[in-house]
């Protein structure tokens, strides 16, 4: 049961930090603020960072992760090219990262309770990246 829980989890924590990765990517070059696109690219190199961690811990299970759901992906693409059409500007910005964040941070709790039989190591993961979406959603509020 632990090995198959820390296994879960560890897929989930790697389709959420794939999913952020991409989130930044799709709209840094849209951010006109130095100092928030710098926000932007600390995290997405954290995001990377914690990527390679959870990629390893994976490998060590001979199992190769989980990409984000394809709606989900879809959907997240979809609202940002609305949005950013109608009002292409860093408050936008700001607003899409932080529904974006607050929907990571709710999912990854979600199975941090399913997946309560997870080993420690794959718990501090799922957490510290909890915790990088939240600290993301703090640092940008002044944007909104």
């Amino acid at each position: 049961m632990i090995e198959q829980d820390t296994i879960k989890l560890l897929r989930e924590c790697d389709a959420g930090v794939k999913m952020g990765t991409k989130s930044i990517e799709d709209v840094i070059d849209h951010v006109e603020n130095h100092e928030f696109k710098e926000l932007l690219n600390q995290c997405k190199d954290e995001h990377e960072k914690l990527n390679g961690e959870i990629q390893e811990s994976l490998d060590r299970f001979h199992d190769e992760g989980k990409d984000p759901n394809i709606m989900a992906k879809g959907m997240s693409w979809l609202k940002t090219n609305v949005m950013l059409e109608m009002e292409d500007s860093d408050r936008t910005i700001a607003d899409l990262m932080t529904d974006g964040c607050n929907m990571g941070v709710k999912s990854l709790n979600r199975y941090l309770n399913q997946y309560e039989a997870a080993d420690e190591f794959s718990k501090d993961i799922c957490k510290r990246l909890i915790n990088l979406e939240e600290k993301l959603t703090i640092n940008i509020r002044k944007y909104l």
